[in-house]
């Protein structure tokens, strides 16, 4: 009999979110509006501060569609955009007939390279082509270099969208990710730090941006006593009871960073002496990662694919580090600027189970995997 899986990040519920939830059927508050909605965006303007404006929707990708129309972005631009992520951080950038170029990693945060962002800032100008935006992500949970990303973004003049859907809870110099950029984008989805079933939500920086995010997001309906719309409108507001599961999962949102973390910690310990693992860390003391997902890099493909087999064999989950942007089939046709810090990463790197309901007995599981794996 095969033991029980262990997931590589799976939903933790924190103990209160059927209160929320009951009382939103009590109150038959069931559509995308209601007090949950309005206190899960106060229960995260909150924890973020810095003046953060939060409209809850429906999905994080909505987050980062709404955040390109807000920067202005139509048809026929270019946005620049992070290779190393999940294709959700790049989708939108089609949905509105943009053109994606796509940037490598830094060896340092795996995230946006400066040298390859200004790069190709500089050579998008020459070609007349100025891009609208740029979307930076803080992969598994760990900040980009804030300051050399946000410098350049503002020397340019190109507003910044920060991909926050995997660092709810990190922070830069003290100060929570989401709240750089002109625009951030959270994620609620079933694998993150906190989880709304389905859902994500937009930071903006002031009330107005909100505002506008909400009425894009339930159908640009204009004020008036029928139904009249003179803009082009999406249904991406999250629902009453999404948000109250959201309002139970942020009462607990710190306990899940210290459990996230406590993983990492575990894998430290485990690759402490072997001279072949890299376990993924922050680069310095002005990073502060979340570690959504605790990541390590091996000494080539053939390890990293023989480790992941050796745990699947004992229905433990792991997955290779997202395939860059620029090899996707739908996206390589795209400009890209850098070397190849994201394709070496993708070939050698494996993302281990992280979740914050991860048990003693599951930890030992993976341990004994590991140890068998690289004997002494």
């Amino acid at each position: 009999m095969n033991p029980s899986k262990i997931w590589l990040s799976s939903p933790h519920m924190g103990g209160n979110e059927q209160k929320y939830v009951q009382e939103a059927f009590d109150a038959n508050w069931v559509a995308p509006l209601g007090p949950n909605v309005t206190g899960l965006e106060n229960d995260i303007q909150n924890y973020l501060k810095e003046g953060a404006e939060v409209a809850a929707l429906s999905s994080g990708t909505a987050a980062l569609h709404l955040a390109l129309i807000l920067a202005g972005v139509t048809a026929g631009d270019e946005v620049i955009c992070q290779s190393m992520t999940f294709s959700a951080s790049a989708n939108p950038i089609l949905y509105l007939g943009a053109i994606p170029v796509f940037i490598d990693s830094e060896k340092e945060t795996w995230n946006l390279c400066p040298i390859a962002l200004e790069e190709a800032i500089k050579d998008r100008i020459l070609k007349g082509k100025k891009p609208k935006a740029i979307i930076g992500v803080h992969l598994y949970g760990m900040p980009f270099n804030v300051e050399a990303i946000v410098a350049i973004s503002t020397k340019y003049e190109i507003p910044l969208i920060e991909d926050s859907a995997e660092a709810l809870g990190s922070t830069y110099k003290g100060q929570k990710c989401g709240t750089f950029g002109a625009f951030g984008v959270l994620s609620f989805n079933g694998n993150k730090i906190i989880t709304t079933s389905g859902g994500g939500a937009l930071v903006t920086k002031t009330k107005e941006s909100k505002e506008k995010a909400v009425f894009f997001a339930t159908q640009s309906r204009d004020n008036a006593p029928h139904y009249q719309h003179s803009e082009i409108g999406y249904n991406y507001r999250m629902s009453n009871i999404c948000a109250g599961i959201g309002r139970g999962q942020m009462e607990v949102i710190d306990t899940r960073v210290s459990q996230r973390r406590a993983m990492h910690s575990f894998y430290q310990e485990i690759f402490k002496e072997n001279n072949v693992v890299t376990v993924f860390n922050e680069p310095s003391n002005d990073y502060f990662s979340n570690h959504w997902l605790s990541a390590i890099v091996l000494g080539s493909y053939e390890q990293r694919e023989a480790l992941r087999l050796a745990l699947e064999a004992c229905n433990i989950e792991s997955r290779p580090l997202w395939k860059p942007m620029h090899l996707q089939p739908i996206f390589e046709k795209y400009p890209y600027y850098g070397a190849k810090v994201s394709e070496t990463l993708f070939e050698k790197g494996l993302c281990m189970p992280s979740g914050s309901n991860l048990t003693d007995t599951d930890r030992d599981r993976i341990a004994e995997v590991i140890e068998v794996f690289f004997p002494r």
